[in-house]
């Protein structure tokens, strides 16, 4: 009798865990199919300028937090070493060459970002996600180029580079009667949505930008939690001129750099804080990384690239690669590495898999990354070779996952000297880079030419350069490239 009775409890317990399981796995399935997607894109961020990369002189405990909880990634880089580049390769997935953009967008510039290019944001928007950018956009002033026409719900922020205003150093200290004064820069806007709401910023709205920035990135995830959102932070902040508000002002210790970076750190654990009242760090992907790297020439106002060689404005490995770090409680793999060859460009269609997005018809460079993301058994990198581009369509180096291979070009350096601590540059010399092959694995601070014991290898990336070419043009060459596509240029009235 009592047999019988266990029997159909039984049957009832195990329908239960049955039902119960699935739901669970429904659950987790819908989770990882919509994750949300934070990017925080730091500007002229060095790469031994965060705690988990070596910082020195001041303390960076919000990212600590993070790469504690996620993955650090030694060998990612952006698509170039240079503001506007570097931004359109973010958000397309594209190398910056193949969709027309090179370089920095000036205010007066007629070109910006192409309405025929898919952005992160207008993947995401496929699958009903909200979007929204605070912070520096740099892909055209004019309307038409915006983020609210690219795919973004709410934007606030400045259109281009803070330097970008009539207090620029190469300027500020000429008589009012200099000729040179012609060339100086207009009035700073600040952009609400597609409305500028300042029209002239000034030293006291930039000591507000970071905060202002977190806040309305907060205030998002708070209107936006129980949907699926990307949240793109590009800040204004690290690059010159260096604004801190009181708040972080004289408290690092190491000179106003360190009080900015302090500042940064802050408005990481606001997001991150964020994402946890709200009970959805662990539906959340985000993603700390930079443009390029450090403006050397402002010496004790810019960051260091240390062990790297060089920095901002050039294709050394100083100037390209970026401290990243990736966090997803639950499904990156807490307080690990990734070694492994990885971009920006990447960014784009690791997304697109993680949300089932649509890729666009036209052609990408990025790769899949989930498996360096999720630290995958023998997870290696995607990119069998990586061009390195920087001035004027000139192909400079090429790379795969370990060799560097460098082409002879002219090249900026301080060639040892220090900057100083005004805010002011000083001048860099013109070097010239002769050929080179560097081990990146064995040398990263490419001071040992390999050419002579590795000529296969020489060969192999000569060959990967000559498609890369055919592909994206190069100056030198006099090659058009046949995989370009234009930029956008300002409607005709």
């Amino acid at each position: 009798m009592k047999i019988k009775v266990l029997i159909p409890l039984l049957l009832i317990f195990l329908f239960s865990s049955l039902v119960s399981a699935g739901l669970k796995a429904a659950t987790n399935d819908q989770r990882v199919s919509s994750p949300n997607i934070v990017v925080i894109f730091i500007d002229d961020l060095g790469y031994a300028d965060i705690g988990p990369f070596g910082a020195d002189g001041y303390t960076t405990p919000n990212l600590d937090q993070m790469a504690k909880q996620g993955r650090r990634f030694t060998d990612f880089v952006a698509s170039t070493a240079v503001c506007s580049a570097s931004r359109i390769a973010l958000l397309t997935g594209c190398n910056h060459r193949r969709v027309g953009i090179s370089g920095a967008l000036g205010p007066n510039s007629k070109l910006g970002i192409n309405s025929e290019e898919m952005t992160l944001a207008e993947l995401c928007k496929q699958k009903g996600y909200a979007t929204a950018c605070f912070g520096k956009w740099h892909l055209g002033v004019q309307q038409q180029f915006l983020p609210l026409q690219h795919g973004f719900d709410q934007y606030y922020g400045l259109p281009y580079s803070n330097d970008m205003w009539p207090y620029h150093p190469n300027f500020v200290d000429l008589p009012a009667d200099s000729p040179k004064l012609k060339n100086n820069y207009p009035p700073l806007p600040l952009f609400d949505g597609n409305e500028v709401v300042d029209a002239e910023v000034d030293p006291d709205d930039q000591t507000r930008l970071t905060t202002a920035y977190t806040k309305r990135a907060v205030e998002f995830i708070e209107k936006n939690h129980e949907r699926p959102f990307l949240l793109y932070l590009p800040h204004s902040m690290v690059h010159v001129p260096l604004y801190v508000s009181e708040k972080f002002a004289g408290k690092s210790g190491a000179g106003l750099f360190g009080d900015v970076m302090m500042e940064v750190d802050w408005s990481v654990g606001q997001v991150n804080a964020a994402l946890k009242k709200y009970g959805i760090d662990e539906n959340t992907l985000v993603i700390f990384t930079s443009d390029n790297g450090p403006w050397l020439s402002y010496g004790k106002r810019a960051g260091s690239a240390a062990p790297l060689r060089e920095g901002k404005g050039t294709m050394f490995e100083g100037g390209y690669r970026v401290p990243t770090l990736m966090k997803w409680p639950g499904e990156i793999p807490a307080d690990t590495t990734c070694v492994e060859l990885a971009s920006t460009i990447d960014i784009f269609p690791t997304v697109a898999k993680l949300i089932d997005g649509q890729l666009p018809d036209h052609r990408i460079d990025g790769h899949d990354i989930r498996p360096l993301l999720f630290g995958e058994a023998d997870a290696r990198s995607p990119h069998t070779h990586f061009p390195c581009y920087y001035k004027n369509g000139e192909l400079q180096a090429i790379r795969d996952a370990q060799f560097k291979l460098v082409f002879p070009h002219k090249y900026r350096s301080l060639n040892g000297r220090d900057g100083k601590d005004d805010g002011k540059p000083i001048k860099y010399d013109q070097n010239l880079a002769k050929f080179a092959l560097y081990d990146l694995r064995a040398d990263v601070g490419e001071t040992v030419n390999v050419a002579e014991q590795h000529p296969e290898v020489v060969a192999k990336l000569v060959r990967y350069a000559d498609e890369v070419r055919k592909d994206l043009g190069d100056r030198l060459t006099k090659t058009t490239g046949t995989g370009v596509r234009p930029a956008g240029r300002v409607s005709a009235k």
